[in-house]
């Protein structure tokens, strides 16, 4: 396990925030944990678990250690219905789609171009264009850090739910993800559930009839609206999209005729934070070292030289204008840390 002291974070999170961890320690396997866990000089401190840093907000140094998930590796096991295939936490998401699709075991193309790591995907429970992670999550390998053990928690124990998961909440938090295990069926079937991808397949000519077609057709859509985190830092979408029901959902499509909201299966809608932030013109924006993306309302971006306070300080702008405007209060999806 390799450790440093007062270890810069800037090249740890896809923001660009220069930020510092007083102690950062690398993992690379699942010794590198348990020898984590026998080290008592760093047992009480706080601990913040990094992977490509793509959903976290650095709002200050972290007076604690931090420990960069690197571990790698896949493994395939096939079944009579399913391939179920298993994937270190330290690998890139990204890549590792692209890897399934090219060995012939689609499932995941909806998913492609996604920044992150695998072992972040279920803690978000990452999602686009009409499918979610949890769809084809087999189960989660962990370590716990209280008691030096590893085991399996399967599907229906990560309690999944819209862009949360047991990982989230304060019973699983505390676990480090080391691999994910997804099962991808040999009965491929298109995930053709979001509007987008038919529109746009349409207009530009996809038939949509393989993984290998969906999955470009996501990467044409996602690099025309959004930026590159290498040429400008940021989390892709900042703000989940707000789920309301009962009253204030019909009070909110009474009052904003022209939104356009999805229907949940429990009879809630879900309205797009893009369209709320867009209509009350924060769209292109930019304030000091930070701004809203000019291609997609949902991405806040670091023009150069941003501060995690700098990027708290335009999302509690938002937040604020869209709740006195629209009565919706939009939620963050980044894990804000040092603030």
């Amino acid at each position: 396990m390799k450790v440093s002291h007062n270890a810069p974070l800037k090249n740890y999170n896809t923001f660009g925030i220069d930020s510092t961890a007083r102690i950062l320690c690398t993992i690379e396997t699942v010794e590198d944990l348990k020898a984590f866990h026998r080290d008592v000089s760093m047992r009480d401190d706080k601990r913040l678990i990094l992977g490509g840093g793509s959903n976290t907000l650095l709002a200050g140094d972290f007076d604690g250690v931090v420990l960069h998930m690197k571990i790698s590796g896949k493994t395939i096991n096939e079944r009579s219905e399913d391939w179920l295939i298993t994937a270190g936490a330290g690998e890139n998401w990204a890549d590792f789609v692209d890897w399934t699709l090219e060995k012939g075991y689609p499932g995941l193309e909806n998913l492609s171009a996604i920044p992150g790591t695998v072992g972040a995907s279920p803690i978000q429970n990452i999602g686009a264009y009409g499918m979610e992670v949890s769809e084809r999550i087999s189960h989660v390998t962990v370590f716990d850090p209280t008691s030096g053990s590893v085991f399996d928690i399967p599907n229906r124990a990560c309690l999944f739910t819209y862009r949360s998961s047991v990982f989230k909440e304060s019973s699983g938090s505390n676990f480090v993800i080391i691999s994910v295990t997804f099962s991808l069926s040999k009965s491929w079937k298109a995930a053709l559930k979001y509007e987008e991808l038919i529109t746009q397949s349409k207009n530009k000519g996809y038939s949509l009839e393989s993984p290998e077609e969906i999955s470009k057709l996501v990467k044409e859509i996602r690099r025309g609206k959004l930026p590159d985190p290498s040429l400008i830092g940021n989390a892709g979408s900042f703000f989940k999209n707000p789920i309301l029901s009962g009253a204030k959902a019909l009070a909110f499509v009474e009052k904003n005729v022209s939104a356009p909201y999805y229907v949940q299966p429990d009879k809630s809608i879900k309205i797009p934070a893009g369209w709320l932030i867009d209509e009350a013109g924060w769209k292109g924006k930019r304030v000091g070292r930070v701004g809203i993306y000019e291609k997609q309302a949902l991405v806040l971006v670091n023009h150069g030289g941003a501060s995690g306070q700098d990027v708290l300080s335009l999302s509690d702008a938002i937040r604020s204008d869209i709740l006195f405007k629209f009565g919706v209060d939009l939620e963050p999806e980044p894990v804000v840390v040092g603030c």
